[in-house]
């Protein structure tokens, strides 16, 4: 089975973050540290999107709204669920509210989801043909996509340079620091500034990951982080 471009996603808080600096408009972070990280997250996962399902970009883009505040086992299994049944934005209309929340159960905040998934299809139908529009900016005009949920789809399915900042990405920008700043959108702002080009594609991946699996919100791992030389937290342990 492919892989879920979900991959676990959280969001990360709009309001202000209590261990965040003070402007609302967020930093570019020193940019040879962020290219150094960068480079090294690079040297060990080159490919980070292998395995992920790109192909249906209408898919990605439902199964973003899916995940919200739910798990990423979970969001597959659901979309697995409601593409068997349907499979294009005309399909999705057609199908219906009542039926869609039957399916999507699962994942919690089913009527709002339903409801969202309704008429984002219904936009795409009227407004592109039954297409998905290739920005995160055209994107973010249809019902119930947010600014991470455009994100993270136009950068998997179209490769648009965008950054997506969930609760792992906000927590690594902030503790290295890359891009600091006290809401998402600072950090997001501050990420499209200092992350060089060459990595934008793949960095919310690498970002995303190193913030799961060793920069954790508690006992973050620390002795086995691959940037520990490079990271100016406070909170940083060495054994």
């Amino acid at each position: 089975m492919t892989r879920d471009l979900t991959h676990g996603i959280r969001s990360a808080p709009r309001r202000k973050a209590a261990a965040g600096p003070a402007s609302e408009a967020g930093q570019a972070g020193d940019a040879a540290t962020v290219a150094a990280v960068l480079a090294r997250l690079a040297d060990r996962d080159p490919d980070p999107k292998a395995g992920f399902d790109r192909t249906d970009p209408f898919r990605l883009l439902v199964t973003v709204l899916l995940s919200a505040q739910s798990t990423g086992p979970t969001v597959s299994r659901v979309a697995e669920a409601l593409f068997a049944e349907v499979r294009d934005p005309a399909g999705m209309v057609a199908l219906g509210e009542a039926r869609i929340v039957e399916i999507i159960r699962p994942v919690g905040l089913g009527p709002s989801k339903a409801r969202n998934i309704v008429k984002l299809s219904a936009a795409l139908v009227a407004d592109y043909g039954g297409g998905v529009p290739r920005s995160a900016a055209e994107m973010r005009r249809l019902p119930g996509i947010g600014r991470k949920s455009a994100e993270v789809t136009a950068n998997f399915a179209f490769h648009e340079p965008v950054i997506a900042v969930d609760t792992h990405v906000f927590r690594v920008s902030n503790r290295i620091p890359l891009a600091p700043g006290p809401t998402v959108d600072a950090v997001a702002d501050g990420l499209a500034r200092s992350v060089p080009e060459g990595f934008k594609d793949n960095a919310h991946v690498w970002l995303f990951r190193h913030g799961r699996d060793i920069c954790t919100a508690r006992k973050p791992a620390c002795p086995r982080c691959p940037v520990s030389d490079l990271c100016a937290w406070p909170g940083r342990s060495t054994a």
